[in-house]
């Protein structure tokens, strides 16, 4: 959700790896992804990533790096990709273009003054999951026999609800979304050096009274991915709107404010777009495969790669994980 603001309500915890063996974690693609390619992007040059055809594949670099930590910890992960966009994100994603446009003209510019870091930093907040991301990622996924979820409409409404229902052990999300959609429990910081913390749906309600509906009218009154907040109005003072008004709709009132499709984004949390599943947790990836996958195919460096399968490799082998042998 682009209101990190909301983590001021959170009720958020450190967790260590070692309590999270045998865990099972919905992870929204799209999110997970990006982090990755955009610090590979940042840190690497493009002759590295991109084909003799001109393709960008460092979402395979980003995959092969980020994946051994779930392995090595004895966590299934499974991604969520996301489905068709709703119509109310439509502004967002017109906003979240103009603002990529943007830099990529200043990213144009650095490199032309010479300055290779700074046009690099740069480049890495242009990227986008174009449909070769999208489709060798999968791919690559489908070698090592990680689960995929194809979401039918939001990737983290469908993660948050398949934590709801026990298909999972978590949610996994850098963002704030999944709490809004109900969520249980979500691992944030996956893609972080050290132990991730868990955002916990029933503590936060718990701490400032409120039901799940009242979360997500405090949410709209912040401003969500889906809607313009409220100007004027933060986490702290719409959570005392909502308790003292009672709803969305009497905290409006009371403010003279208006929210444009409340309704629907009301709605949009409340009674997301989304299915129930079934995967197989036992992971037995075809490493060799893999491997020719991503550097015959893709033609990636053996040397960029090497060190992510051998912990995959590793891990696979490692005493105590039958299900991954």
């Amino acid at each position: 959700m682009g209101n990190a603001d909301l983590r001021q309500l959170a009720a958020i915890d450190p967790v260590a790896f070692s309590e999270l063996a045998g865990a099972t974690v919905a992870i929204d693609a799209h999110n997970w992804l990006y982090r990755y390619l955009t610090t590979t992007v940042k840190w690497t040059s493009d002759s590295v990533y991109t084909t003799a055809a001109g393709e960008e594949v460092a979402n395979l670099m980003g995959v092969v790096q980020g994946l051994p930590k779930f392995f090595e910890h004895d966590i299934t992960p499974v991604f969520v990709f996301d489905g068709g966009v709703t119509d109310l994100k439509t502004d967002e994603i017109e906003q979240r273009r103009a603002e990529r446009e943007e830099v990529e003209e200043r990213a144009a510019e650095a490199r032309e003054a010479g300055n290779a870091i700074e046009a690099a930093r740069l480049e890495s907040r242009t990227q986008r999951l174009t449909d070769t991301i999208h489709e060798t990622t999968r791919e690559l996924l489908s070698l090592l026999d990680v689960p995929v979820v194809e979401a039918p409409a939001e990737g983290e409404a469908q993660a948050a609800h398949m934590a709801r229902s026990g298909t999972v052990d978590y949610a996994g999300s850098e963002d704030y979304d999944t709490l809004l959609f109900g969520s249980p429990r979500t691992l944030r910081k996956l893609t972080s050096s050290g132990d991730p913390e868990c955002m916990d749906f029933e503590a936060t309600l718990a701490d400032h009274d409120l039901t799940w509906e009242g979360l997500v009218d405090v949410g709209i009154l912040c401003g969500t991915d889906f809607n313009e907040g409220v100007s004027g109005i933060g986490p702290k003072t719409a959570v005392k709107l909502v308790r003292e008004h009672g709803d969305l709709w009497a905290a409006l009132e009371a403010e003279d404010a208006y929210v444009e499709n409340a309704d629907l984004v009301r709605e949009l949390f409340l009674n997301p777009d989304v299915t129930d599943v079934e995967f197989d947790p036992d992971i037995s990836p075809d490493l060799a495969a893999a491997r020719r996958y991503v550097t015959d195919e893709w033609e990636i460096p053996e040397d960029e790669v090497d060190r992510g399968f051998e912990r995959i490799e590793e891990s696979v082998v490692q005493s105590g994980l039958d299900r991954w042998t």
